[in-house]
């Protein structure tokens, strides 16, 4: 399989309008990044816009965390937010990945999807490694976080 998706979503009780602002500024997220801790001298840097469209954020760091990019394409407030995803290290990859945010009885169902395509090293990776199941689970963490951030800022 050459092509893969990453899909997980919460229920985050409150409403869209306070979970949005957290996902759509690349500042924000070290509130609740699954992938925080990985690296506690990870350099970071922001350009762009603060959020939204345009807002860019790049990071390089240990081997676990690894080196890339990440910026807004697309944002809708209070209801998507499309990122291009670069990884630099340890693979090379460009990986579509999205946010939505939808209205449901007491809060908001946020969903979180990532695509990508395994070629070259990353090929080999995936005959060993299930990326659903590794990638998964930060994002499953990443979006308990972001439920954290959202209550905390209220």
């Amino acid at each position: 399989m050459s092509g893969y998706t990453i899909t997980r979503s919460a229920f985050i009780p409150a409403p869209p309008e306070a979970v949005f602002p957290l996902v759509n500024s690349f500042r924000e997220w070290r509130k609740w990044s699954p992938w925080e801790g990985v690296d506690p001298d990870l350099q970071r840097t922001y350009s762009g816009p603060e959020s939204g469209v345009g807002a860019t954020y790049a990071w390089s760091g240990n081997r676990k965390a690894g080196a890339g990019s990440m910026q807004i394409l697309d944002a809708h407030e209070p209801t998507s937010v499309r990122i291009r995803l670069i990884f630099l290290k340890p693979f090379r990859a460009v990986n579509p990945t999205g946010f939505t945010f939808e209205p449901e009885r007491g809060g908001t169902r946020v969903t979180w999807a990532m695509r990508g395509e395994n070629k070259g090293l990353a090929k080999l990776f995936a005959m060993v490694m299930d990326m659903d199941k590794l990638v998964g689970k930060d994002f499953e963490k990443g979006l308990a976080n972001l439920a954290k951030a959202v209550e905390q800022n209220r």
